[in-house]
């Protein structure tokens, strides 16, 4: 073989290498997961074991970046942005989601559901799947699986025991619909306050108090601007993880049993580890020098039932959807 053939040769081969190893590279799309909790919660570190799950289940095909604490934006700009397509996959609350289907927001009415036995009833039930399909059908998104976020508790710098001792109280929640229906029934000002300038709101007195889970108000630090933690235990909360419809459209039948192995698996294990933390976090807050009260919840549920399917107060939901929701054992 002449100089000259061989290094036509060795031309080819290199080509060939070139060509195989920028094959996949160029196949590889890239995914951006953006949600607004901190990096040390359940919720992110589950998100970067799927993200990394779904890229070895899809030959590396599908790589996911994980965006923690609004750095893609609060819960409404990351709706619109998984709308728009800037974003592929969020973490939400229901009631977010809600804003758009109605009825997906039902089990953030206060005390709707019963307990965490009730809520995973809830996940696990035909029910779920066909108000999650009416969102589907509404936004072209898919709904992926409902992550349990905690039962939701009032904090604040003096004691709570009932429903009046509300009254008046400038109570921040969360900027969707839903969650005026627990201020209205205690009798609270709502002040809807991103999630990310909460703690900044406590701090300087913009606000008299909050409304998150334990596991929340532990790894966001409200408990250093709030001396009292009342457990009132009003809202058993959930996030749906949402995969946009311009990524699912085009995941092959392979590819969406792995995406939604992957993403049930990891909400499953996000739950069970919220759900773990906060049967014990009110022992760590004592310990913190905070104040722990035990509150008579069936006052405050009493207060918040007649609301349940009221739509001045936010109700989206048939009474069918609500009856089934109460028939789950």
């Amino acid at each position: 073989m002449t100089k000259e053939k061989i290094g036509l040769a060795c031309l080819a081969m290199a080509m060939a290498m070139a060509l195989a190893v920028s094959g996949p590279a160029a196949a590889q799309t890239k995914l951006k997961w953006a949600h607004v909790y901190e990096t040390n919660e359940p919720y992110h570190t589950e998100a970067l074991w799927a993200a990394s799950e779904i890229a070895k289940r899809t030959n590396n095909k599908y790589q996911i970046e994980v965006f923690p604490a609004s750095q893609l934006g609060n819960e409404n700009q990351i709706n619109e942005a998984l709308t728009l397509g800037t974003v592929d996959m969020i973490y939400t609350g229901v009631a977010f989601a809600g804003s758009i289907h109605k009825p997906l927001a039902i089990t953030n009415a206060p005390f709707i559901l019963r307990d965490f036995d009730h809520w995973k009833a809830y996940r696990d039930s035909r029910l779920f799947r066909d108000i999650a399909s009416g969102y589907e059908k509404k936004t072209g998104h898919k709904v992926m699986s409902l992550t349990y976020y905690g039962q939701r508790h009032v904090t604040a710098n003096r004691e709570i025991k009932v429903p009046e001792d509300m009254k008046g109280m400038k109570l921040r929640v969360p900027p969707a619909p839903l969650f005026m229906m627990f201020t209205k029934s205690v009798g609270a000002n709502a002040t809807p306050i991103a999630f990310a300038e909460v703690y900044l709101a406590l701090q300087q007195k913009t606000v008299d108090g909050q409304e998150n889970p334990l596991p929340t108000i532990m790894a966001k630090k409200f408990y250093e601007v709030q001396s009292h933690i009342m457990l009132t235990g009003h809202i058993t909360e959930s996030l749906v993880t949402l995969v946009g419809g311009h990524v699912w459209s085009k995941l092959n039948d392979a590819e969406r049993k792995a995406f939604d192995e992957v993403l049930q698996q990891a909400a499953a294990k996000a739950s069970d580890q919220i759900r773990a933390a906060e049967m014990k976090l009110a022992e760590e807050f004592r310990k913190l020098g905070k104040t722990v009260v035990e509150v008579d919840r069936e006052v405050f549920r009493k207060a918040a039932m007649p609301l349940h399917n009221d739509p001045s107060a936010g109700a989206g939901w048939s009474k069918a959807e609500y009856d089934a929701l109460q028939a789950l054992k």
